[in-house]
């Protein structure tokens, strides 16, 4: 399937969908309400058949919070971006998609960790790294504490 056969059909999926050009793979943004639908289609079409979600991660764009999904279809051999985002910095969430790739309950649990996105319908989501009493998320791009050092 080509870069543009995966954005036609997620584009029938999500008309709101968003694609970036020139980037190694293709890449989507998605209305965060649209998420969890469309990766659980994504994962079941013979077409596209995303069997495989190898990295899942959290990102500070300072206004906006987002995830960042990288999936493979290991049958197919092609590749795709999924992004969501929100502005929702005091309770961002979005909902889980470790009922779709299980590899995605830590990595959700590392994003809450570090980031504090949590992750609706999580069966566990807990600190994975840091204490439980521990105070910000530190990859938050307006995160200090006592050890931070003023850059000049």
């Amino acid at each position: 399937m080509t870069n543009e056969d995966l954005k036609l059909k997620i584009s029938s999926q999500v008309p709101d969908a968003e694609f970036s050009e020139n980037k190694q793979f293709t890449e989507a943004l998605i209305p965060h309400l649209s998420l969890h639908k469309l990766a659980l289609w994504l994962k079941n079409d013979p077409e596209t058949r995303f069997d495989y979600l190898f990295c899942l991660t959290g990102v500070d764009y300072g206004s906006e919070l987002a995830v960042v999904y990288h999936l493979n279809s290991t049958s197919h051999k092609h590749d795709l971006v999924l992004k969501v985002k929100t502005n929702n910095r005091e309770n961002p969430s979005f909902d889980t998609v470790c009922d779709i790739w299980r590899t995605a309950e830590y990595f959700e649990r590392e994003v809450f960790d570090l980031f504090g996105i949590r992750f609706n319908n999580h069966p566990d989501m807990r600190r994975l790294f840091l204490d439980d009493d521990w105070k910000g998320f530190p990859l938050r791009k307006d995160y200090t504490d006592e050890h931070t050092i003023e850059r000049k």
